[in-house]
Order: C-alpha cells, then structure tokens, then sequence
C-alpha cells in the first residue's frame, strides 16, 4: 500500500510526511532516515520535469490521458505522474468479463477529462508483481493514486454515471478542477511559496526530528504573516505529530479498555493519524459521536473536525468522512 503525503511545496516534501519519517526514524535508531523523504522529493521533481498530461497524445503513450502500464514503467507513468494529476489504475485481464464492460467507460471518461486525470490500466495477469503489491484481491479494480499515495479504490464493473461521479470527485478533491500548464496565473505565487527561507528553517528541523523547533519555526512566521498559505496547516500537522508522540502506542489499548472516555478516545485518534492510519483515526471518532451525546459528542466532533484540517479538505478521505459525520449528527 502507498503511503506517501501531499506536498505543500512544489518539489518538497510535506511537514506530515516528514515529521512521520523523522518520528519512526528516530524511535527505531535514534537518527533521522531520509531515504523516503528523498526518494518521494526526487519524484516530484521529476514529475515536474515531464509534460502535463494530455488527452491528445495518442492513448498508450507516455503523457497520454490513457496509458498501458507495466511494472517497468510504473514509476514514471503513475507514481511521477501522480504528483501532476491524479491516476486512476484500472487493473484488468483478458479473460475478465467485467473487466470489458468498464474499462471502456474508463478510457472514455479519462478522454473527456482533457487531462485532468490519467487512466492507467494494468494487465494483472502481464505484472502479477504490481497486482500484488497493490494488494488486488479481484478484478476489474480500480485504485486512485494522488501523489504517491492510494486515495480511493473500487472493486467490480459499476454503471458509467457512478464512475463518473468517482473520478469527478476525485479530480475535485484533489486538483480542484485545475489542469497542469493552464495557466491558472499563480506560477509567481507558487515559486515565491517555494523560495521563502522561512520554511526552509522549519523543514531543517522536521528533518532532524526535532517538531519542538519545527512548531516554533513554523508558530513564527505565523506570528508575522497570519494568513501564511503553508504555515497555517504545517503547524497543525506537526502538534498532531506531538501529540502522537505524547500519545504513544498504549493509547490504542488505554482507549479500547475506556471505550465511554472521550479523552482516551481522542489521544488514540490522534495516535492512529500520527501513524499514518487516517480511516482508522477518523472512524474511531465517528463511532464515539455515533453513540454518545452533550458535551461528549461535541468534544469528539470538534476533534474530528481539527484532523480533518490536519488531513486537508483536499483528500477524498476527509470528503467521506465529513459526510459520515453529517448523518451522524443529522
């Protein structure tokens, strides 16, 4: 399974992802192992490099809106890739029933999409080591990819309009409609983001572990700049890693002993998020508004509500889950 986080910078990787790596780095061998930071940068980077997709390119080809994908060309074709736009795996076989009837939806939608989104259909019978890696227990599958990290899947051929509503609200969610290279007139914004040395301390001390000085860092040029488009959600990433860590891995048993303690609950959420586990944080809330009420339910959805900024409006999971807690409460 993929597990990788959104940047906040062009090229960087993000203060979650990082805190994450440098966290279990430390805990394991008391030093900082970059090598996921780097490999994750380096992808960025190169995603960067490549043109944005298109649904002109003939389909197959590389930059393509619809692209054959083998275990060679998997890192270029949707792990790079992703970091542009997000990709749809269709992982299908020639003997597939189903597998006929939506991958022709797919490859249609994918064309209208004008490159919004890539469609990037695996012969699981032609790669069975990228049918195992991505876990595929049947086909046809379908698994989005969102830079680098696996946002939402389906199993099973569904009717045209629900696949179309999928990819609609994960183009949605993901890139807000915007299409690499359109000229959106942010380009001087963005590198000025990218430039500020600012950001560049605060990365410095995720990097060797030390989220007390990240926090400060990041606290700092809020203090300065309160409507700072990266520091606002960074620092509430790196608290969230805190609080993890205070948390520690106990929390979980601690929580299943008091399932009525609403702070016990909390602190394991928290734990889950810090580690990665966002379904797993979220739907321990959930289930905690579910079944309680007054100030107990408040304080579970207020905390709920504070991960899902942590997290980021932008990740499918957090659109789920929002709806989740709307029938819960309604």
């Amino acid at each position: 399974m993929i597990e990788v986080m959104q940047p906040t910078r062009p090229g960087r990787p993000d203060p979650r992802a990082q805190a994450q790596q440098a966290q279990l780095a430390a805990s394991l061998a008391g030093a900082v192992d970059l090598a996921a930071v780097k490999a994750r940068s380096e992808a960025a980077a190169r995603a960067q490099a490549a043109p944005p997709s298109s649904a002109a390119g003939p389909a197959g080809a590389p930059g393509a809106a619809v692209v054959d994908v083998t275990e060679e060309t998997f890192q270029a074709e949707v792990l790079d890739r992703s970091f542009q736009v997000p990709v749809v795996l269709d992982l299908w076989a020639e003997w597939c029933g189903p597998c006929k009837q939506l991958s022709p939806v797919l490859e249609r939608l994918a064309a209208e999409g004008g490159g919004s989104w890539v469609l990037a259909k695996v012969d699981v019978d032609a790669n069975p080591a990228l049918a195992q890696g991505l876990r595929v227990q049947g086909i046809p599958a379908v698994k989005a990819v969102w830079q680098g990290q696996l946002v939402a899947e389906f199993t099973g051929a569904i009717p045209e309009e629900q696949a179309r509503q999928f990819v609609t609200e994960l183009v949605r969610a993901t890139t807000g409609d915007a299409i690499p290279g359109s000229g959106d007139g942010d380009g001087d914004g963005a590198a000025a983001e990218a430039e500020d040395p600012r950001l560049d301390v605060a990365e410095a001390a995720l990097e060797r572990g030390d989220l007390t000085a990240a926090e400060a860092a990041y606290q700092a040029i809020l203090d300065a700049e309160p409507d700072h488009p990266v520091a606002g959600l960074a620092l509430r990433q790196v608290q969230l890693f805190r609080r993890a860590d205070e948390a520690g891995p106990d929390a979980l048993a601690a929580a299943d002993a008091a399932p009525d303690d609403v702070a016990a609950q909390t602190r394991a959420a928290d734990f889950l998020l810090g580690t990665g586990d966002v379904e797993g944080a979220f739907d321990r809330l959930l289930d905690v508004v579910r079944r309680t009420a007054g100030d107990d339910r408040d304080q579970a959805r207020r905390h709920l509500v504070e991960l899902f900024g942590v997290v980021g409006d932008q990740d499918p999971r957090v659109a789920a889950a929002r709806r989740q807690l709307t029938l819960a409460l309604y």
